[in-house]
């Protein structure tokens, strides 16, 4: 099987925006803010809305968290 390419930027900010947009419905879905999940996190507010934006990657820890805050799996990454 032929090995996939890596995705370009253009590709990483789509999926990033895609992402950003996920997150900020399960959040809204949730009933919390985003200073609640910031605070339920142990991230800053700034970060969160950056995530919901598109304008941050999120490692992989700071994934988890955002999954425990939020009682789901984040199997829609």
């Amino acid at each position: 099987m032929p090995l996939t390419p890596p995705p370009d930027h253009d590709e990483i900010t789509t999926r990033r925006v895609a992402f950003g947009d996920r997150l900020r419905i399960a959040r809204r879905e949730a009933g919390l803010t985003q200073d609640q999940l910031a605070e339920r996190t142990g991230l800053d507010r700034v970060q969160i809305s950056e995530i919901e934006r598109g304008y941050r990657d999120a490692r992989l820890s700071t994934l988890m968290r955002i999954e425990g805050a939020l009682g789901a799996h984040l199997t829609w990454v």
